[in-house]
């Protein structure tokens, strides 16, 4: 319970924690537990929850002039953290994935939504990998299932670098240019908020087109309409094409 209250507060008030990090650890120190948060959020599929985006915007604006980071060394440190994450996740699950599924234990990823999914990745591999890095929790999911599958490292490697760079350069390079406009400061956590809303509502649109989608063909055809969870992989589809409007 203290790890998800600490987590909470985190969401809520990144700058505070930042700051208080910065007093304690020093300008250079600061970035192990920042390093550490953005890395486990990509790299450990069990911790999807994590504040990726606000964290990244707080620490652009505490990379602005006075703020006590450098903006090259916040960058650099959170460009390593996002693709050695997502790297790290890809091994784990080419690995132990396939042991998990055989295993019966998490019903989630049974061997015929995995073998949908190998397809899935087959068709939009890329396009997913890059796309989800702006979609919190499908973006710690993406490379577990990328890895499960068996997706090529090579080409995993590509679009996890282009993934990797261009969402930590969006939001650390935003709260850089405007964490010292008045109305941010004054509204901060509001705004951070906000930022994780706009970055979750594509996935939950997906996944309630999916659903009115799945009813809409079980009344069609007669199917039962209460089916316990929805295809991962059409959650995923909607959820990318919403993020694509």
């Amino acid at each position: 319970m203290a790890i998800l209250d600490f987590f909470i507060n985190l969401l809520r008030d990144p700058r505070g924690f930042i700051a208080s990090w910065i007093i304690a650890l020093g300008p250079v120190w600061v970035y192990s537990p920042l390093f550490l948060i953005v890395f486990v959020e990509t790299g450990v599929v069990f911790f999807p929850f994590l504040p990726g985006d606000s964290l990244l915007f707080a620490v652009g604006v505490f990379s602005a002039d006075g703020g006590g980071l450098n903006l090259a060394a916040s960058l650099i440190v959170f460009y390593a953290a996002a693709i050695l994450g997502n790297t790290s996740n890809y091994w784990i699950a080419r690995f132990l994935g396939h042991r998990i599924i055989d295993s019966g234990k998490v019903k989630a990823l049974t061997p015929e939504r995995m073998a949908k999914l190998d397809h899935f990745f087959a068709k939009y591999g890329g396009l997913t990998i890059v796309i989800t890095r702006f979609m919190p929790f499908f973006r710690t999911f993406a490379p577990f299932i990328a890895g499960t599958g068996h997706m090529n490292f090579a080409k995993f490697t590509l679009w996890n670098c282009i993934g990797g760079i261009s969402w930590v350069s969006l939001f650390v390079l935003t709260g850089y240019f405007f964490g010292g406009v008045p109305f941010v400061q004054e509204h901060f956590e509001v705004i951070v908020l906000g930022i994780v809303a706009v970055s979750v509502a594509p996935a939950i649109i997906g996944a309630v087109k999916t659903a009115l989608d799945s009813r809409k063909k079980a009344k069609a055809t007669g199917a039962p309409t209460d089916e316990p969870e929805l295809e991962a992989e059409e959650a995923l589809r909607a959820g990318l094409e919403c993020k694509g409007e």
